[in-house]
């Protein structure tokens, strides 16, 4: 197992390219399952998420081939009407084929994605949807199993106790398509990925309207097509790499900026006191300036709101901000597992509630050694690393590479001195114990992505 050593301190200069959209890739790899023909995918990051989605695809029957970002999928051997738990204890992404298989096969068993570190992500929203097309659903030993003669388009809604769902919304959505009749999906998430995934159903044959509203109206296809698409650009890597450049006092332009997905973020960044400036539909220069740098109160919400999956790598940046900053985590309370190890760096960080942090900005973190529990906390320890003096190890990297490919080959091209070296066998540990993580009943749950709740304000508003 390998970690990263990074010398800390460094200014970060230069350009770098934003790679494809890991969290729209996932539903789409699926989606095209729902044709007969082949198709091809293009920008596909190499990641390790891909990777075990295109397995599953694989295990079901379709043909692909993945080289140099192009992903051909041939759906027509596509037969296999169950997810195990071997597959997907892996990945809860892999809860995207019920959709597929359900509208294809009439039939489905699926295991139950199980529990999360950053809390419960219910899966009930999915099946309620299923349910309302004309499924009949029912459970086994761990399983969701899933039958129908035939799927009728109805009204439905996707709202649940913890707002909408990404996954739901997908997953629903690709059952809809090519149900009888007309289905309405109100409550629908409004995520890029979700506008992504409507889109390239469009190119397949699909009749999807209120694409990037909270109601989807689908009329039903009999059949669709193969499809030859351009995946989008990973809005969570763009808004990491432009925190990267600030936390470390640096200067970049970044390319292939998915500019329509970024507002709320990009806001964020704006007020805490950052230049930024689009040279071109898609490349942004990103600069720290030199005025006086501003703390935040910030709540993570569902699209158009701030992103709860780049609330980790603003709470390194604030954390050297002068200042007292504070975050509400309203889509995952749970998602503070990098705290403790921020504070291992010197971080100065407190949760008077669960969901809620306080940040007292110092001037400078230490370097040290840490671990990642998650994607994105493992992304913002490797920021703090970044802009710590001294030298940082983080462990558990496997977890980063979930999400950002060549991440270690983008940083060191802007400059940082980061190296992949072989994991000791001691382990650093945990200063504290993560804030409260719950125990999760299997009978409830969500996929990668996860259950959103509503648009950006700040803390009081």
């Amino acid at each position: 197992m390998d970690m990263f050593e990074i010398e800390g301190a460094r200014p970060l200069r230069g350009t770098v390219r934003v790679g494809g959209s890991k969290n729209a890739c996932l539903p789409l790899i699926t989606a095209a399952l729902l044709s007969e023909e082949p198709t091809v995918l293009r920008g596909v990051p190499n990641l390790r998420d891909i990777r075990e989605m295109i397995g599953l695809v694989r295990h079901l029957g379709a043909r692909v081939e993945y080289a140099n970002g192009r992903l051909e999928i041939d759906p027509s051997g596509f037969q296999a009407d169950s997810v195990p738990y071997e597959i997907m204890r892996k990945m809860r992404a892999s809860f995207y084929a019920m959709g597929p298989m359900i509208a294809r096969l009439g039939r489905a068993k699926v295991s139950l994605p199980g529990g999360c570190a950053i809390g419960d992500r219910p899966v009930d929203l999915h099946l309620r949807g299923f349910h309302a097309l004309g499924v009949r659903m029912g459970r086994s030993a761990g399983y969701v199993l899933a039958r129908h003669e035939g799927l009728t388009g109805t009204r439905l809604s996707l709202l649940g106790t913890n707002g909408t769902s990404v996954g739901a919304t997908c997953n629903v959505l690709m059952a809809a398509v090519l149900a009888r009749g007309t289905t309405v999906i109100d409550d629908a998430a409004r995520e890029p990925e979700v506008i992504e995934l409507c889109n390239f159903l469009n190119s397949m044959g699909a009749r999807i309207e209120g694409v990037g509203t909270s109601r989807l109206r689908i009329d039903g296809a009999e059949r669709l097509h193969g499809t030859d698409w351009e995946v989008c650009s990973d809005r969570i890597e763009a808004a990491t790499l432009a925190i990267t450049v600030l936390i470390t006092h640096g200067s970049a332009v970044l390319e292939n900026v998915p500019r329509e997905h970024m507002e709320s973020a990009l806001f964020a960044l704006e007020q805490w006191g950052a230049e930024l400036k689009w040279k071109g539909p898609r490349a942004l220069s990103v600069h720290r300036g030199r005025g006086t740098k501003r703390p935040l109160q910030i709540v993570t919400e569902p699209y158009p709101g701030f992103p709860t999956d780049a609330q980790p790598q603003l709470t390194a940046l604030l954390a050297l901000t002068p200042g007292y900053s504070a975050i509400r985590e309203t889509i995952y309370a749970e998602r503070f597992m990098h705290v403790p190890e921020l504070k291992r760096l010197g971080a100065r960080i407190t949760s008077p509630e669960r969901g809620r942090i306080e940040i007292a900005g110092t001037g400078a973190l230490e370097g040290a050694a840490v671990m990642a529990s998650d994607l994105r906390a493992g992304a913002a320890l490797i920021l703090a690393a970044l802009a710590a003096h001294g030298t940082s190890q983080v462990r558990r990297i496997y977890h980063v590479e979930r999400g950002y490919e060549r991440l270690e080959e983008k940083l060191r091209a802007l400059g940082a001195r980061i190296r992949r070296v072989p994991e000791s066998e001691e382990d650093p540990g945990m200063t504290e114990p993560p804030a409260i993580v719950e125990e999760v009943d299997s009978s409830a749950i969500v996929v990668d992505g996860g259950p959103p709740v509503t648009p950006a304000r700040t803390m009081g508003s």
